[in-house]
């Protein structure tokens, strides 16, 4: 599978700070729980990648690329 991909299988997504300082991304999606953990300065590299993928988006949808 890839990012263009479509799947019907349904996750979610919480995201907060740890007890330890990290900041953790947990999934899950039925009986799978995936929890990841990141340093802060991690965490701020992949905001920065959500932020830049959300521009890009918002450039394919404003081109007439969307499907």
């Amino acid at each position: 599978m890839g990012i263009n991909d479509e799947s019907d299988i349904e996750a979610n997504l919480q995201i907060g700070p740890t007890d330890q300082g990290m900041v953790r991304l947990f999934m899950f999606a039925g009986d799978i729980e995936i929890p990841m953990d990141f340093d802060p300065e991690e965490a701020d590299d992949i905001a920065e990648e959500l932020r830049a993928a959300a521009e890009t988006a918002r450039q394919i949808t404003k081109g007439g690329k969307r499907k």
